[in-house]
């Protein structure tokens, strides 16, 4: 059981991080831009909601035809799925459970990046990685994705008060990127998302972006059922007005059922194997107990 419970978490741990991660256990009691007692903390805490929010987070995000325009023009994405959530992971692990030097450092790092995507979109229209309404955009669809990976694969009793905490938090990692008028409640985070509608479109590179999701590559074999699995169930998280613009077929109340009840019996193991996550090696570098 022991050889099994590491492998688990092996592979996972080659998913959520890489070459460039922050040191979690380093410097002994820096509670890093949160602290144990935040709502990013908590959010942030469990692999399976985090990676199915950060899938439809992708989804979402490719919607608008500027930030769709920037991965697809200045990354290897399209070769390299798995490469650019697992680069996703390492910054929302580092600013969330590294010390406060480490999350700074991944800001700089981020912003820098941002410097040299620009370009020319398909409708002609300018973009920049740096523009502030855009590091708006996609900060929200993502943390409104974790929200919702959340609430449906790890904590439904999550309260209101925590969730507006969370956002009211994280927003803080959004406006040192630059990203500007950061929406930073629950209520305030849906008006802007359905202020936001009338910008987005699906086109060809779009859906081509669904499919690379689909069927997103796997770690390894044995993992492959796995992969698939939580690409879908990152799908689900979708609101419908989104999965009807990426072509979605809408599931019928059984299957959705039964795709979640899926994911959240493949969730089990990965939670009994998980040791040595970013939140458990943050809590140690805290001097605190393994997480209950």
């Amino acid at each position: 059981m022991e050889f099994l419970r590491q492998r688990i978490e092996a592979t996972v741990l080659s998913i959520s991080r890489g070459p460039g991660s922050a040191d979690f256990l380093q410097p002994p009691g820096d509670p890093g831009l949160f602290g144990p007692d935040s709502a990013a903390w908590q959010v942030h805490s469990d692999f399976t909601a985090m990676l199915t929010g950060g899938v439809a987070a992708l989804l979402l995000q490719m919607l608008h035809p500027l930030p769709l325009a920037g991965v697809w023009d200045h990354s290897n994405f399209q070769a390299d799925m798995l490469g650019r959530l697992r680069r996703t992971a390492q910054f929302v692990a580092g600013t969330t459970f590294g010390s406060r030097a480490d999350a700074e450092r991944l800001i700089a790092r981020v912003k820098q990046i941002h410097l040299g995507v620009n370009g020319v979109a398909a409708d002609g229209r300018a973009y920049a990685a740096s523009d502030p309404d855009l590091l708006t955009w996609v900060h929200v669809a993502e943390v409104h994705c974790f929200l919702q990976g959340y609430l449906r694969y790890c904590n439904p009793a999550f309260p209101v008060a925590r969730q507006d905490q969370y956002f009211d938090e994280i927003a803080g990692v959004a406006e040192a990127l630059g990203a500007r008028a950061v929406p930073r409640s629950g209520a305030a985070i849906a008006r802007y998302i359905e202020d936001m509608r009338a910008q987005l479109r699906c086109d060809e590179r779009t859906r081509q972006t669904l499919q690379l999701v689909l069927n997103a590559p796997a770690p390894n074999a044995v993992a492959q059922p796995w992969t698939r699995l939580m690409m879908r169930g990152g799908v689900d998280l979708l609101p419908p007005w989104a999965q009807q613009m990426l072509g979605v077929a809408p599931r019928p109340p059984w299957r959705r059922a039964l795709l979640q009840h899926s994911v959240l019996l493949a969730a089990q193991p990965l939670r009994w194997a998980m040791r040595n996550g970013s939140l458990h090696l943050a809590r140690r570098r805290m001097g605190l107990p393994p997480q209950p």
